[in-house]
């Protein structure tokens, strides 16, 4: 389902869908979908092959739906494509730079095919390239470029001609980790500091909590959710304990506290304590409970904190309860 209240608080829609569905000769990529995306950051998760890239295609007039209607910026996918693209920029997944061209003269070409001026679109290019780190490597050719490199290039050109709208596919595919962590932060400013639209796409769930105002879950071409991260990631009311050690210690833990009287998850390399029945071991006292166990079995404490709801939580399927 759509949650309009939230979107509606967030501006105008830049994106809106009426049943949208797409087919295949074997496959049907999108299944009547029906969503609305807000200003901000939205990200758009699912596994490979739920519809993401096949809905952002669509969104960009490059490919027709079967039925239902889309609308870019008030623009009609199916007939406005053009005028779609010429306020919207892309940052496709795959790698598609010219490896004989240095980045300052693709982005400047980028901007021409956008329609600016020769002028402008130096100026521009040159804006774009300082904001995405790529300053001093400008005049370098793009096929000596690494994957992080490579990366920030194509969300220059993306941005190069100032768009309402962007539409950013796996930004952050095939980067190291601390690339990763610049990628999400340039993702962020885009929609904080630029005042631009954001529309990103990941199967890695815990980016989109870091850098989303909303997301949007696709299963199977079909509406999954559509919520405020915040309330993807809001309490639980549960505990999540972690001991040092293995996997050997978690469930020893794990069992002695729920032979005391509490209900018990294993939640990777921690235990999750649910809420106690009819008011058995209130507020503090099943922190209490937790330290002392911990203590008898001579363990090592590492953390008890208040658990949150992850939006990889949409997916996985309940945990075993441990036993006494």
């Amino acid at each position: 389902m759509t949650d309009e209240g939230d979107v509606d608080s967030r501006g105008a829609p830049v994106i809106r869908t009426r049943r949208l569905t797409k087919e295949f000769p074997r496959v049907r990529a999108l299944d009547d979908l029906d969503l609305t995306v807000g200003s901000g950051v939205t990200g758009l998760v699912g596994a490979n092959g739920a519809g993401k890239s096949t809905m952002i295609k669509i969104l960009l007039g490059l490919l027709p739906p079967t039925s239902g209607e889309a609308e870019v910026l008030g623009h009609d996918v199916r007939t406005e494509g053009a005028a779609i693209r010429a306020r919207v920029g892309y940052m496709p997944e795959h790698d598609c730079l010219p490896g004989d061209v240095n980045a300052s003269e693709f982005v400047v070409h980028m901007g021409r095919m956008s329609g600016l001026p020769h002028a402008v679109a130096r100026e521009r290019a040159a804006d774009v390239l300082r904001h995405v780190g790529l300053a001093e490597e400008r005049y370098r050719e793009m096929g000596g470029y690494s994957t992080g490199m490579k990366q920030r290039a194509k969300l220059a050109q993306a941005l190069v001609h100032d768009p309402d709208l962007v539409l950013l596919d796996e930004p952050t595919n095939g980067l190291d980790p601390t690339s990763r962590e610049d990628m999400l932060d340039l993702v962020r400013r885009i929609g904080t500091d630029f005042g631009i639209a954001v529309l990103v796409t990941s199967h890695l769930l815990g980016e989109l909590e870091r850098v989303s105002d909303h997301v949007i879950v696709l299963d199977a071409g079909r509406l999954l959710r559509s919520s405020a991260t915040s309330e993807f990631t809001e309490t639980t009311g549960t505990l999540l304990v972690e001991v040092l050690g293995s996997a050997t210690e978690r469930d020893l833990l794990g069992n002695a506290l729920a032979g005391r009287g509490l209900r018990c998850h294993p939640v990777a390399g921690a235990v999750e304590v649910l809420p106690p029945p009819d008011g058995l071991h209130e507020g503090s006292d099943v922190r209490d409970l937790v330290r002392d166990t911990v203590i008898d079995l001579d363990l090592g404490l590492v953390r008890i904190q208040e658990g949150r709801h992850r939006i990889q939580d949409v997916f996985a399927p309940p945990e075993e309860a441990m036993q006494p």
